[in-house]
C-alpha cells in the first residue's frame, strides 16, 4: 500500500490535502506554522487534521518497518513462497502481519516442535484428512525410540494439530471478534488482600462483571490499577461453547471419522494457545483505547488550564498560606520579577493578625500593588478572610489561585535556575503570583502530570501521554503568542521551530545584548537560521517595536504585502493598524496571488484590527461561602459557589472552599444525556452547585450543577 492511500484510508482526508501537507512536513514545517501560515497550501486544514496526517504517516512508517523485518526473516529461513510474499506485502495492519508471520516466528520450543522432530507430522495430516477409521492402528505406524506407544503418537499429533488450529488466521480473527464484542470482564478479589486498607478504594471491583465493549474507560483503568496492585484477578469471559461449535464447523468434515479427536484438539488449542494469547491482546487493545480516552480528557483539561484567564501585566502581592510555618508573602512587578519577600504569622499558633494586616497594607502601598493572589492550599480560607478585612488605600482585587504543582516547580531545576538565592517557599509563592499574571507562561514550567487535571494519568502509556501533552502545550503557546523579551526558556522552547537549545540561546542573547527591539534581530541569535526564523517569527511578539507588525501575528514574510495594502489607501502601516472601519472596506481580492489567498488575507486584516490582542478571557475575582470551613459544615440542599478544578469522563470535581472537592456526576450535570462533560463545564469555571449528599467518613461530597436562572 502506498503512503498517500494509507493516510487517506485512516484519516478520510482527500489526496489533494494529504500531498501538500506531507510536502510541508518534509520541509520541516511545524504543525502550528502550517495551520497558521500555510492555509492556501493545505486548504485551511486545522491542527487536529494536520496531526491526524502526521500520526497516520508515522503508523505507516512503523508498519513498513515491521513488514521489511518480517520479509527479511522469512527469506533467511528460506520459507518465503511467492504466495506468502504476496500476502505479507498486501497486509494493511500490524495484526494481520503478525498473524501471517506467526508460524515462522522464532519462539521457544513447543510441544508441536517436539512432535514434528519425532516424525509425527504425517500422522497429524492423516488425522486432519479425516478418512481413517482406526486412529490407533494409524498411530502404531509411527512408533519409534522416542514414541513408545500409540497414545504417545496420538498426543504428539494432537499437539501439532492444536498449533495448526492456533495459527489459522480466520479462526484467530473469529475469536478476536467474539472476545472484543461479547467478552465479559470479570474480577475476583484476592482473599488474602481483601481486608487491607489500600484495597478498600477498590471495594466496588471485588466482584465485578461488565461487558468489555461497554465498560467506560475510567472504570477499565480503575480495574487494571486494582489488578496491578495485587488486589483482584481479572479474566475475560466468553461463550466457549459457541466458539468450539464454530471451530468445528470450520475444521470438521461431515461424517468425519476423527471428529472426536479433532474436537479435543480444538479445546486444547483454545485453552492452551489461543485464549491466553488473544484475550491478552484484546485486553491490551482495550487498555490502549482507555488510555486514549484518558489522555483526551487530560489534554482537554490541560488546554483549558493553559488558556486560563490572565490578569495581565499588573503588580501582584502573592501569598502562599500556612499555619505553623506562616504565610510566605512576595511582591512581583508587572513582568513577574521579585521585588520583595517575607513571612507573616496571622494564624495559630502565633496569631499575629494585627501585625500581619499592617504589613500587608504597607507592602501593597510601597510596591503599588494592583491585585492579591492567595494559594488555595492549607489556611487559604483563613488568609482570604484576613485580606478582606484590610482597608487598602486603593481597592485591590483578591484572587484565590490553584497551587497544584507549585511545590513541584519550587523544587525543580527551572526554579533553582530562576531563583538560586531563594528557598522553595519563596519560589512557591512567586509561582502562585505569576500564575495569576499569566497562567500559560508559568504552567509550562511544570510537568503537566503534576498539575492534577486528568484521570488515571499515571496508569496510561506514559510516552503517548507526554507526546499528547507536549502537542497541547505547543498549540496553546503558539495560539496565544509569546513576548520575546519576557518569555522564559521554558516558554520559548514550545514556540514553533525553536526547541530547547535555541530557547537557551535566545535567553542568553537577551542577557548579553538587552531587549529585542525588532523581530528581525532574532536572526542575530547564534544557530537560529533562516528555517527556524521562518517557523518562529510569527508567534513571537516584540512590544514597542518601531514596526507595529512586530507585536502582531502577521508573519514577517507578509510585511511587504501589508505595506502594499497601506499604500493603496495612501497611508503608512502605523495608520492602518487599529483602523477597523477602513480595514473592513478593503477589497481583499485585489491582493490575492498564487501564494497568498483569502484565508491569509483575512487573518492579516483581523490581526491589523486588534494587533497583539490576547484571545484569553480576563481574570475574574471569586469568593467561596464564608460560612463553610470544613466538610462538617455542609448540609444537603445547600447552594454554594464553586470552581471546577478537574474534569473526567464520569463528571467533574468542584472546589467549594474546603479541603475536599465535591463531585458532580455526569448524571447531575443536566436533565439530558451528557456525552461530553466539557460541553457543560470547563476547567476553572465559576459555577453554583447544590449539595446532594455528604459522606463524612469517606470524605465524599455529591453535587449537582445549578443553572443560575433556576
Amino acid at each position: 500500500m502506498q503512503l498517500h492511500n494509507y493516510i487517506q484510508q485512516h484519516t478520510g482526508l482527500g489526496l489533494h490535502l494529504i500531498k501538500p501537507t506531507l510536502q510541508l512536513f518534509s520541509e520541516d514545517a511545524t504543525i502550528p506554522f502550517i495551520a497558521r501560515y500555510r492555509k492556501e497550501r493545505t486548504q485551511n486544514l486545522d491542527e487536529v487534521q494536520l496531526e491526524q496526517i502526521r500520526k497516520a504517516k508515522e503508523d505507516f512508517e512503523n508498519l513498513e518497518k515491521r513488514r521489511e523485518a518480517i520479509l527479511s526473516s522469512l527469506k533467511e529461513q528460506e520459507v518465503l513462497t511467492a504466495e506468502l510474499e504476496k500476502q505479507v506485502k498486501a497486509a494493511d495492519n500490524l495484526t494481520l502481519l503478525e498473524d501471517l508471520y506467526l508460524p515462522y516466528k522464532k519462539k521457544r520450543k513447543t510441544k508441536a516442535d517436539t512432535a514434528k522432530e519425532q516424525g509425527l507430522e504425517p500422522l497429524a495430516k492423516i488425522i486432519m484428512a479425516q478418512n481413517t477409521q482406526d486412529l490407533r492402528a494409524a498411530a502404531e505406524n509411527f512408533l519409534s525410540k522416542e514414541v513408545k506407544t500409540a497414545e504417545d503418537a496420538l498426543n504428539g499429533a494432537g499437539n501439532i494439530i492444536a498449533e495448526w488450529i492456533a495459527e489459522r488466521i480466520d479462526l484467530r480473527n473469529y475469536l478476536r471478534y467474539q472476545l472484543e464484542n461479547f467478552g465479559q470482564l470479570k474480577t475476583k478479589v484476592i482473599k488474602s488482600k481483601k481486608e487491607e486498607e489500600k484495597a478498600q478504594k477498590f471495594k466496588d471491583y471485588f466482584d465485578w462483571e461488565e461487558s468489555l465493549k461497554k465498560i467506560p474507560s475510567h472504570r477499565f483503568l480503575a480495574i487494571r490499577r486494582a489488578e496491578n496492585q495485587g488486589f483482584v484477578r481479572v479474566k475475560l469471559l466468553t461463550d466457549e461453547k459457541r466458539i468450539f461449535q464454530k471451530f468445528e464447523e470450520k475444521l470438521v468434515k461431515p461424517q468425519s471419522s476423527t471428529k472426536t479427536f479433532i474436537a479435543a484438539a480444538i479445546k486444547d488449542a483454545y485453552k492452551r494457545l489461543l485464549y491466553p494469547s488473544l484475550s491478552n491482546e484484546i485486553l491490551q487493545e482495550a487498555k490502549q483505547k482507555a488510555d486514549e480516552a484518558a489522555i483526551q480528557v487530560f489534554t482537554k483539561n490541560l488546554k483549558q488550564l493553559l488558556w486560563g484567564a490572565p490578569l495581565g501585566q499588573k503588580r501582584v502581592l502573592a501569598i502562599d498560606p500556612g499555619f505553623r510555618t506562616g504565610c510566605k508573602v512576595v511582591c512581583l512587578d508587572e513582568e513577574g520579577n521579585l521585588l520583595h519577600n517575607e513571612t507573616i504569622f496571622p494564624h495559630p499558633p502565633k496569631k499575629q493578625q494585627k501585625e500581619s494586616i499592617k504589613k500587608i497594607s504597607t507592602l501593597a502601598e510601597a510596591y503599588k500593588i494592583d491585585a492579591i493572589a492567595i494559594g488555595d492550599g492549607t489556611a487559604s480560607r483563613e488568609t482570604e478572610s484576613l485580606i478582606k478585612r484590610i482597608h487598602f488605600k486603593n481597592e485591590l482585587a483578591v484572587f484565590v489561585v490553584s497551587e497544584a504543582g507549585a511545590s513541584i516547580y519550587s523544587a525543580s531545576s527551572i526554579a533553582r535556575e530562576e531563583f538560586p538565592n531563594y528557598d522553595v517557599t519563596v519560589r512557591g509563592a512567586i509561582s502562585i503570583g505569576r500564575r495569576l499574571q499569566d497562567p500559560l507562561a508559568e504552567l509550562v514550567k511544570i510537568d503537566p502530570k503534576s498539575i492534577g487535571v486528568g484521570q488515571y494519568q499515571h496508569d496510561v502509556n506514559q510516552t503517548e501521554l507526554q507526546e499528547s501533552l507536549d502537542r497541547v502545550v505547543e498549540t496553546c503557546v503558539n495560539t496565544v503568542g509569546v513576548n520575546l523579551n519576557t518569555a522564559s526558556k521554558s516558554l520559548l522552547k514550545y514556540v514553533s521551530g525553536i526547541g530547547e537549545k535555541l530557547a537557551e540561546n535566545i535567553v542568553e542573547y537577551r542577557k548579553e545584548n538587552g531587549a529585542f527591539t525588532k523581530r528581525a534581530a532574532l536572526k542575530n541569535v547564534p544557530r537560529l537560521g533562516a528555517k527556524a526564523y521562518q517557523q518562529a517569527a510569527g508567534f513571537l511578539r516584540v512590544k514597542q517595536s518601531e514596526n507595529p507588525l512586530d507585536d502582531s501575528a502577521v508573519h514577517p514574510e507578509q510585511y511587504t504585502l501589508v505595506k502594499q495594502i497601506a499604500k493603496t489607501e495612501a497611508l503608512q502601516v502605523e495608520q492602518l493598524v487599529g483602523n477597523e472601519e477602513l480595514l473592513e472596506k478593503i477589497d481583499l481580492q485585489k491582493f490575492c496571488t498564487e501564494q497568498v489567498g483569502l484565508p491569509t488575507l483575512k487573518d492579516i486584516i483581523n490581526e491589523l484590527k486588534k494587533p497583539g490582542r490576547d484571545i484569553r478571557e480576563k481574570a475574574k475575582t471569586f469568593s467561596f461561602n464564608q460560612n463553610i470551613k470544613t466538610i462538617e459544615d455542609l448540609q444537603e440542599g445547600m447552594l454554594l459557589p464553586g470552581i471546577v478544578n478537574n474534569i473526567t469522563n464520569f463528571g467533574c470535581f468542584v472546589s467549594i472552599g474546603i479541603k475536599e472537592s465535591g463531585l458532580i456526576h455526569v448524571s447531575n450535570l443536566a436533565d439530558e444525556f451528557v456525552s461530553d462533560v466539557t460541553q457543560f463545564v470547563h476547567l476553572h469555571e465559576q459555577i453554583v452547585v447544590k449539595v446532594l449528599s455528604v459522606d463524612i467518613p469517606r470524605k465524599r461530597i455529591q453535587l449537582k450543577l445549578v443553572k443560575l436562572n433556576e
